[in-house]
């Protein structure tokens, strides 16, 4: 049932929220059964935007080249 519930959850909100070309894997965690279904989209749908790419990858590369702070 778990699988079931991530599946749709994915099959709702990747065409909106997700990141073409992108792989995504889910796992269901303790709750995933009983949560609310409105909760889950929410969870889904918050983890899908903090996984998607940053929108300038150029000026995030030239902001971390720039910050000696950030020197590896």
């Amino acid at each position: 049932r778990p699988r079931r519930r991530l599946r749709e959850a994915a099959r709702l909100l990747l065409p909106q929220s997700g990141h073409p070309g992108s792989d995504y894997v889910f796992i269901a965690r303790g709750g995933t059964t009983t949560r609310p279904w409105d909760r889950l989209l929410d969870d889904v749908k918050s983890a899908l935007l903090r996984l998607a790419p940053d929108p300038d990858p150029v000026s995030a590369s030239s902001d971390a080249a720039s910050d000696p702070s950030r020197s590896g």
